[in-house]
């Protein structure tokens, strides 16, 4: 049978293109076709209309929402997590045979998201908000690195030099700081419209985007924040999918989506943001600015380890994600606190990876010869911040490898809050330890919760193996008669 196939996954930068990859090889193992294309940031070739045409069924393993879904209507179609595809991809090409063998109605579905109609509130939600954080994730990498670089050259005092629209000296360092600092702002300032407008997006299509947009600059203004933005997006997209439930005479339905939905929306987001939620959540988001500034000693210790432990429970999954977002979210404050919350998280994620690396390294023979394969890459995927390096070893043996990096982790993370360490920049790993506060501790503490993960896998392993050779041994003694 022949198939196509959609991957992605929130950062789009490892699990899409895991699962693409699982799916060829599953596909290639049973003999049948596929063609895969995934929505991440390297991208790729969009499915052309001949593959979708003589598809028997179609695969969505999607974290988030996907673009161009009308383009399957008709079309019989499965969805599942990305982490299916990783995990269990003969599972869902035997999925996509049973709905290949089922009559479809032709239906252009109405959002361009991947929550489903029977999809409990939780599954919505998580995945409306992933869908904004994905599409946040290309301006905080741009800006947050500018302005790291703007540092890493002129110094903290860059911030205050003047607009190089008035005064730009292209022959000094200086000034190349200032420009580099001033655009890095300039990306930072879509963060909280960015994230608003695409959590609306994913809830009610295009027409949410401007209510959004709209919602989530008046957050800024109103100083509500990264948690405004929050608000604005979900506000945005349910005003608008009510407004879609009106039934309107057919002559109007054109200019609806153009017009209508993204004027009335935008008008009451920008009413209720105004004047009711906007001035509660800006009193929260300053409270909570307040409570990071004010953590030190066990708190922060607490914190840290928290962080570590989310960061590594499911390698890039919802959790992951959602410690991550929170540390996003803290960059735009620019509170010191959260530059430190922002170190640790990055050092926490590292951690699964390079743990599992050295110990397929130093331990071979407790791994199999694609788990050393697998330690080969990790070394690279952990360097660079990409924690999704160490699900091979956690699919093939989670009661082991998960506790484990998440002890490490959890020691990296409060160790690297203790050590005070900063990071403005929200990716990059060890290819951005210039721009890192306190590097060397910083080191410390990647090092100390990779050790402790690494040898505690090890030693977990070992236990496994040794039984596993008293088994053989008793299995092979001969039986006395």
């Amino acid at each position: 049978m022949k198939f196509v196939a959609i991957t992605a996954c929130p950062t789009g930068i490892a699990h899409t293109y895991m699962a693409a990859e699982s799916l060829e090889q599953t596909a290639k193992a049973n003999g049948d076709e596929i063609v895969v294309e995934t929505q991440g940031s390297a991208g790729s070739e969009p499915l052309s209309a001949e593959d979708i045409a003589s598809a028997d069924a179609v695969i969505f393993a999607a974290d988030l929402a996907v673009q161009g879904r009308d383009r399957f209507a008709g079309k019989p179609i499965v969805e599942a997590p990305v982490k299916a595809a990783i995990n269990d991809a003969a599972g869902l090409f035997e999925r996509a045979k049973a709905a290949a063998r089922e009559p479809v109605t032709p239906a252009t579905p109405e959002l361009t998201s991947k929550v489903g109609a029977n999809d409990n509130a939780g599954t919505k939600i998580r995945q409306w908000l992933m869908t904004g954080v994905s599409y946040l994730i290309p301006f905080v990498a741009a800006g947050g690195l500018l302005i790291a670089l703007s540092f890493a050259l002129g110094g903290y005092k860059i911030v205050d030099a003047p607009k190089v629209t008035e005064h730009f000296d292209a022959g000094s360092v200086a000034g190349w700081a200032a420009l580099m600092f001033q655009i890095g702002s300039a990306a930072f300032d879509f963060l909280v419209p960015v994230l608003a407008g695409f959590i609306a997006f994913a809830m009610a299509d295009r027409p949410a985007i401007a209510p959004g947009f709209v919602g989530g600059a008046i957050a800024v203004t109103v100083g509500a924040g990264f948690l405004g933005g929050l608000v604005a997006g979900l506000l945005a997209g349910g005003v608008v999918l009510a407004l879609k439930k009106i039934q309107v005479p057919k002559p109007m339905r054109g200019i609806m989506p153009v017009v209508v939905y993204p004027l009335l929306g935008s008008i009451v987001v920008g009413v209720l943001m105004y004047v009711v939620v906007g001035k509660p959540i800006a009193a929260a988001t300053t409270g909570l600015t307040n409570w990071l500034n004010s953590l030190s000693g066990v708190s922060a210790l607490l914190l840290g380890a928290l962080l570590g432990l989310m960061m590594a429970f499911d390698m890039g999954g919802p959790v992951n994600k959602a410690a991550y977002a929170f540390a996003v979210g803290g960059l735009t404050t620019g509170a010191t606190a959260s530059l430190q919350i922002m170190a640790a998280v990055m050092a926490a994620g590292m951690v699964p990876p390079l743990a599992l690396a050295l110990a397929s390294t130093v331990r071979k023979k407790l791994f199999t010869e694609a788990e050393r394969e697998n330690g080969r890459a990790a070394w690279l995927l952990g360097a660079s911040f990409i924690t999704e390096g160490a699900i091979p070893f956690a699919a093939a043996d989670p009661f082991r490898v998960i506790p484990s990096i998440m002890l490490g982790s959890a020691v990296t993370g409060s160790l690297s809050m203790a050590f005070g360490t900063t990071l403005r920049a929200p990716h990059g790993g060890i290819f951005v330890l210039p721009l890192i506060g306190n590097p060397l501790l910083f080191l410390v503490a990647l090092i100390a919760g990779t050790l402790v993960a690494a040898g505690s896998v090890i030693a977990l392993k070992q236990v496994r193996f040794r039984a596993a050779e008293r088994s053989a041994a008793v299995s092979s003694q001969p039986v006395n008669a």
